[in-house]
């Protein structure tokens, strides 16, 4: 299959297009029909928050691959994310997850053209996936919050949603293809606003203590959603 030349450009483009918004929906309908039943979804908390209006990440706790899809499901915002480049190298999946609103990014990297995608996107008020932990994790321990939320709050003034989920590492953990059935809890927090400035600018140590207070409140929000499984 042929390669795509630009896939940043390429999955810019195909997001944009209304019949992305059809596919889309008809993919969130899925989710709402079939998954969210097959896995027994409950949505707890500030739910109302999954609709907020304007710029938005939604930042939840990740262990499995299952957890940006069920979100999707209960938010009534199209929400963009962020998926490997790899994804992105032949037609015709990487114009499906386009449609789908992902758009590339270079893991364990500082891939400028990612963050620029994304800043450009919150600037244009859409709602977005950035998960604070990075890659899954295991547990029920919050890992180490990295600075991208952080940083694209700082830089577009987007609102951020910390959102704690248990039982998806049960229904598809890493290395399993086809997912499980088992309970899945949302446990939706409170929008925090963008890191503000302690001086002239936001600085590192402005972030880091946003960082530190969105862990803490996904520590939170992931105990609550495990007790009530």
């Amino acid at each position: 299959m042929a390669s795509i030349e630009d896939p940043q450009e390429y999955a810019l483009e195909i997001g944009a297009k209304k019949s992305s918004l059809v596919v889309y929906g008809a993919v969130v309908r899925f989710i709402r029909w079939v998954l969210n039943p097959y896995f027994r979804v409950e949505t707890r908390g500030l739910i109302d928050n999954l609709h907020a209006q304007g710029p938005l990440i939604l930042a939840p706790v990740h262990r499995s691959n299952l957890d940006s899809m069920l979100v999707a499901g209960v938010s009534s915002r199209r929400c963009r994310a962020l998926a490997k480049h790899t994804m992105f190298a032949t037609r015709p999946f990487a114009w499906l997850i386009s449609a789908l609103g992902a758009f590339p990014v270079e893991r364990g990297s500082a891939d400028r053209e990612a963050l620029r995608a994304a800043r450009m996107l919150l600037d244009d008020g859409q709602a977005m996936f950035v998960f604070p932990e990075g890659t899954r994790q295991v547990g029920t321990e919050v890992g180490e919050i990295y600075d991208g939320v952080a940083y694209l709050a700082a830089k577009t003034g987007a609102r951020v949603l910390p959102i704690g989920i248990a039982g998806t590492d049960e229904a598809m953990p890493k290395g399993v293809k086809f997912p499980r059935r088992a309970k899945v809890v949302i446990s939706v927090g409170e929008l925090l606003d963008a890191p503000v400035s302690s001086g002239r600018r936001v600085t590192v140590g402005d972030r880091a203590a946003f960082s530190e207070k969105l862990g803490a409140s996904l520590q939170d929000l992931m105990a609550d959603a495990h007790a009530n499984r």
